[in-house]
Formats: structure tokens, C-alpha cells, sequence
């Protein structure tokens, strides 16, 4: 007897992938098939997203650095469980977890194979080792029966990179990973003030927020330095880091700042919704991005942006209308457009509104979720 609903697997290689990323389309999902999850977990993981919609949780260990054995080890334990489950589809996010994926998938004749790029690590790499990063990426394309492209510009720079082409890449509605939850991601006053007098931050001050994984590719030093340069003629500013430091950042932030006055470092948060409200202004002047998930959640809570110019951006803000973009790695440049809006908090205002109306119309959650419904509808008719 055939199964009821037909199985997706998603396969990711941290859990905050899954948190951040999927627990919408999952949702939206399992009103008409079966879904999977697999990954790198721990009991922990596990529990914290016991409330996702899924029919099974199975922990792989899918490691972000290269290790041809354990690499190997991750593929045949992955080919052993599909095997068993007998997948009719098998989707994954992130580098490793997609090459991980691509082998095991075609080894055990999966017959719908799905990868979608949110961002290419090689692209601040050098030399070999960039070299071996892209032919990894297009050995992914190879493997797999369609790809997804999280961002048009993103597509556009994997196309001229020779990663994907036209005809096999596409990407679903206007973009973004997972779009905005409006019912988390919405703007609040009262929130907004009880946080800042938690945090014994000035509710007179421009308050320059950055959230998101720590780490050099992000920009984190260039906004340290820029921040600091404004500081030197703007007493009214302060800038507030969200995000787990996983590029050991934060001690060499705080010798660059060395103001405690001006600027805290909370660490990292299950609640990104509430921490977002502190902000004026969000602050990402990225090195590399696939799409910036976190800009439109910023705006959807009516932050003006700040962010650098490169490639998977460009989908994110509309340049002097929802924010300011700045040359990636400038940060005269960086500094410069922070103090415009330092000095104007009725810019500030108006680039908010901008920024919600633009993710409203464009990259809502439901949206999104539901061209990715009709994407499997599709496929497994």
C-alpha cells in the first residue's frame, strides 16, 4: 500500500538553519506531505524545535569544515537512512550539508534531488583553496535535478561565475530564503523602550544595531572602525552587536571601541524579533551575502539600513530610498553614510517606512512558503 503523503527530507548542517530558516515552510509543507529534517544535532537541538511540523528528526553528522573520512562516513550513514525511508525528495541548504547531500542522493537514486545556494563561501577566498570551494559548489549543480537560487543578483553573479546556468537554476518568487514572519517581525515601540532601559541604553541615542553570525566576512571590524571614527565627532550614537561571535571576534571589537558608554555586545539570541526592536538603525557591511535575510526583517520592524554592495544584497534594499549602500570594505564610505543618518533621525524615520512597505509587498513569509508548496507540488505530483 502506497504511503499517504509523499516524503521530503531537508538537510542543513547546523540547527540554526533549520530555527532561522525553515520552521515556515515546513509548516506550510506538512499540510501535504510528509517532512523529514536531518542534520548535526544534539538532544538539545532536537528539543528546541520539538514544535516544527516534522515526521522525524534524524541527527548526521555533517561537519562545516573538510574531512574526506568523516565526509565519507556522513554520506554512507545518510545513503543507509534514505535507503530505509525511501525519500521522494531530499533538499538541502548550505555548503557541506549540499555536497553531503548531492553523493548521498544520487548513490541512493533519489529521484528529486534539490539544492538551494544562500551563499558562496569561496567568494573572499584565494588560490587553491577558493578553486576547490567552487568545483565542490559546481559538483552540487551536477549531481542534483533542480537548483534553487535564494536572490536574482545572487543568480546572476553564480551564472557569470560559471556555477549555475539559466536553464538550470531558478529562483522562487522574489527571493529570499524564508521571507519575513510579519506575525514575529513588526515594529514595537513599547518593546522597543522597555528593551533600551533594560540594557541602560539612552533612548536618545541613534542606536546602530548589527545582528547575525560574528565573523570577519561580515564586515564585523570595518563597522567597528567606523563606528569608532564617528564617535570621535558624534557623542550621539551607540552601537549594539547581536549574534554568536563564531569568528572569536569580540575581543579585538572591544579594544577597537573601548568605549562601554557606547556600545554593548549581548551575545546570542533565540529571540532575534525582540532584540531587533533596540535598533535605528541596522548596520551589515558584509564582505559576502547571499541574500541578507536579516535586512528585510529589519525593515519589516521600520530599521533604516546600512550595507555594503556586494552581490546579494542588491535585492535587499533600494539604495536611498529604504537605506544606504556603501562600497564593500570602504569604510571611509561606511562611516560616512552611518553619520548621515546619525545626524538625521527624520531620514532615519522615512527610510523606515520605505524599507516596511517594500518587504510587505515583496517577502512575506506566506508568500514565500507557498511558492515553495507549489514548487513540490510540482515536482511530485
Amino acid at each position: 500500500m502506497a504511503p499517504k503523503y509523499k516524503k521530503i527530507c531537508f538537510v542543513v548542517s547546523s540547527i540554526l538553519t533549520a530555527r532561522f530558516f525553515l520552521e515556515h515552510h515546513i509548516k506550510e509543507l506538512s499540510k501535504e506531505f510528509d517532512v523529514y529534517l536531518v542534520g548535526n544535532f544534539s538532544e538539545e537541538d532536537i528539543l528546541s524545535i520539538k514544535h516544527f511540523h516534522l515526521k522525524g528528526i534524524k541527527s548526521i553528522k555533517i561537519e562545516r569544515n573538510i574531512n574526506v573520512f568523516r565526509d565519507l562516513k556522513s554520506v554512507f550513514s545518510f545513503v543507509k537512512y534514505i535507503k530505509k525511508m525511501k525519500f521522494n525528495a531530499v533538499h538541502s541548504l548550505a555548503p557541506k550539508a549540499g555536497l553531503v547531500t548531492a553523493i548521498a542522493g544520487k548513490i541512493s537514486g533519489t529521484e528529486n534531488r534539490i539544492h538551494i545556494f544562500t551563499g558562496q563561501v569561496w567568494h573572499t577566498r584565494k588560490g587553491m583553496f577558493k578553486f576547490l570551494l567552487k568545483q565542490f559548489d559546481k559538483l552540487i549543480v551536477l549531481l542534483n535535478t533542480r537548483i534553487l537560487v535564494d536572490g536574482n543578483s545572487q543568480r546572476d553573479y553564480l551564472i557569470n561565475e560559471g556555477i549555475v546556468t539559466r536553464d538550470n537554476s531558478e529562483v522562487l518568487g522574489k527571493g529570499s530564503i524564508s521571507g519575513v514572519d510579519f506575525s514575529k517581525f513588526y515594529p514595537n515601540k513599547i518593546v522597543k523602550e522597555a528593551l533600551k532601559k533594560e540594557l541602560k541604553i539612552p533612548s536618545s541615542k541613534v542606536v546602530f544595531l548589527s545582528m547575525g553570525r560574528i565573523n570577519k566576512d561580515k564586515g564585523i571590524f570595518d563597522l567597528a572602525y567606523a563606528f569608532k571614527e564617528l564617535l570621535d565627532v558624534n557623542k550621539n550614537i551607540f552601537l549594539f552587536i547581536v549574534g554568536y561571535d563564531e569568528g572569536n571576534c569580540m575581543d579585538e571589537i572591544n579594544k577597537i571601541i573601548d568605549n562601554d558608554n557606547h556600545f554593548l555586545y549581548y551575545g546570542s539570541t533565540t529571540e532575534p524579533e525582540k532584540l531587533i526592536q533596540v535598533g535605528d538603525v541596522f548596520c551589515l557591511p558584509s564582505y559576502r551575502e547571499g541574500f541578507g535575510n536579516s535586512i528585510i526583517e529589519a525593515s519589516s520592524c521600520k530599521l533604516a539600513i546600512v550595507c555594503s554592495d556586494t552581490y546579494g544584497l542588491k535585492d535587499t534594499i533600494i539604495n536611498n530610498e529604504t537605506g544606504l549602500r556603501h562600497k564593500v570594505g570602504n569604510i571611509t564610505e561606511l562611516t560616512r553614510k552611518m553619520g548621515i543618518l546619525a545626524s538625521d533621525k527624520n531620514l532615519i524615520k522615512l527610510y523606515g517606512e520605505n524599507g516596511y512597505e517594500y518587504v510587505q509587498k515583496n517577502f512575506s513569509a506566506n508568500f514565500v512558503s507557498k511558492e515553495w508548496l507549489n514548487f513540490y507540488k510540482n515536482i511530485l505530483k
